[in-house]
């Protein structure tokens, strides 16, 4: 196993839990309830099945997300948010109230500096 750099802050920690395009995403999707691979993937267009399982698998690995197997056929997996990620995704709600707030600044900047 590859040794991990101390963090800097607890920032740099949550960050490196939630980095990447779909983590935060994913953890929206889930804040209902259970869900599974397909249901997730219609819930996030753009991400493909297999980038979908790695961010789902890294969010299991860091106790965020349960993954829960029902032996059936075909087979069923479920995936859930832990404690933690419940407490994660609270942490991240006054971000996501920021962001609805800013986003048409945000979108309005973002062509303007495409355009440039």
């Amino acid at each position: 196993m590859a040794k991990h750099r101390p963090y800097i802050c607890g920032i740099d920690a949550a960050m490196d839990v939630v980095g990447g395009k779909w983590k935060g995403l994913i953890l929206w999707a889930l804040h209902e309830g259970r869900r599974r691979t397909g249901e997730l993937r219609r819930e996030l267009p753009g991400v493909s099945e297999k980038m979908l399982i790695q961010q789902l698998r890294e969010l299991e690995a860091d106790g965020i997300v349960h993954r829960e197997v029902y032996r059936e056929v075909p087979p069923r997996v479920e995936y859930s948010l832990t404690e933690r990620g419940v407490e994660l995704n609270d942490a991240l709600s006054p971000l996501s109230a920021w962001g609805q707030r800013h986003m048409p600044t945000i979108h309005a900047q973002r062509e303007v500096t495409s355009r440039a």
